[in-house]
C-alpha cells in the first residue's frame, strides 16, 4: 500500500537544464527521481507544483509522491538528501490526502527576484543575483507594477514556447523594496507564463532606469503582443518562492534559505 507525501525541496538552478525531466538527464528533477529511488530501492516519480526553466533557483519547489515504503519523515530528509548534489536538499517531508496534488491543490505561487545594482558586477554572488548598473526609481517601478496586478492576458510577457492554455492570469501583488545595493522584487499570482516573471523584470527595469514611462507597462499589456516588451531578464536572480495550499494542510511555506538572503 502506497502513501501519498508532500516533500519540500531547495536548489541552485545553474547547473541544470530546469525541473522537468529531459533526455540526458540535466534536470533537478532527474536528480531528485533518482536519489529517492537510492532511497527507497524502488522507482520512485514525483509530480511539481510548478516547473522552473533553466537556471532558475529554488526556495521551496513543492512536490508529492507515492511512497511505496514507511519511513519516519526525519529518514526521509537526512536519507535522501545522502544521495544528492550539493546544490539540492530536500528542507521537509509531511504526509498528505491520498488525493493531494502539488499541482492543483495549489491556491497560489511566488516568486522573487533578486538583483544587484552597481557598477561593478557581482562576484561571490555571481549566479544568485541579476545585475543592473544604472541607478533605479523606485517610485517609478512600482508605480509600472500597481498597472500588472489583478487578472490580465498576459500574452505580452509570454515566451513563445508557452504550453499554458490560457495567457489569462491573476497577479495578486508585486512588491519592490531595496537593502543597500540589493533589490528584491516579490510576485504573488494564480499561475505564471513560461518567462513571464523574467518578462515583467525586464520591463520594470526599463522603467526603473528612464527608459521608458511608467505608464508604457499598460500599453505592453494591452498590446497582448511579445513583441511590444522589453527583453526577457537573466534567470541568475529569479527563485521560486514556492507554491501554497489550504492552511489545514500545514504544509510549510518557509525554509531556512528565505532568511539568509536578502
Amino acid at each position: 500500500m502506497t502513501r501519498r507525501l508532500a516533500l519540500g525541496i531547495s536548489y541552485r538552478g545553474g547547473a541544470y537544464q530546469g525541473w522537468q525531466s529531459q533526455r540526458g538527464g540535466r534536470t533537478v528533477q532527474d536528480r531528485v527521481e533518482q536519489a529517492l529511488s537510492a532511497f527507497v530501492g524502488a522507482p520512485v516519480a514525483t509530480v511539481c507544483a510548478g516547473r522552473t526553466d533553466a537556471g532558475v533557483h529554488a526556495f521551496n519547489q513543492v512536490v508529492h509522491i507515492d511512497s511505496p515504503v514507511e519511513r519516519e519523515v526525519f529518514s526521509w530528509l537526512r536519507g535522501t538528501n545522502r544521495y544528492l548534489p550539493s546544490d539540492i536538499a530536500l528542507q521537509w517531508c509531511a504526509a498528505v490526502p491520498p488525493d493531494f496534488h502539488a499541482r492543483y491543490a495549489a491556491r497560489g505561487r511566488r516568486y522573487r527576484y533578486l538583483l544587484l545594482q552597481s557598477v561593478v558586477r557581482p562576484a561571490l554572488e555571481a549566479g544568485a543575483v541579476g545585475w543592473v548598473f544604472r541607478p533605479l526609481d523606485v517610485d517609478a517601478m512600482r508605480a509600472a507594477a500597481a498597472q500588472l496586478a489583478g487578472e490580465h492576458d498576459f500574452s505580452s510577457f509570454r515566451s513563445s514556447e508557452c504550453q499554458a492554455r490560457s495567457p489569462v492570469k491573476t497577479l495578486r501583488s508585486i512588491s519592490i523594496e531595496a537593502r543597500g545595493d540589493y533589490w528584491r522584487f516579490d510576485f504573488d499570482g494564480s499561475a505564471f507564463l513560461h518567462h513571464m516573471v523574467r518578462n515583467m523584470m525586464g520591463c520594470l527595469l526599463a522603467v526603473g532606469s528612464g527608459r521608458q514611462a511608467p505608464g508604457w507597462i499598460a500599453e505592453v499589456l494591452a498590446a497582448r503582443n511579445r513583441d511590444a516588451a522589453a527583453p526577457t531578464f537573466s534567470a541568475d536572480g529569479l527563485y521560486f518562492t514556492g507554491p501554497y495550499y489550504d492552511a489545514a494542510l500545514g504544509l510549510p511555506e518557509q525554509t531556512a534559505a528565505m532568511g539568509w538572503l536578502p
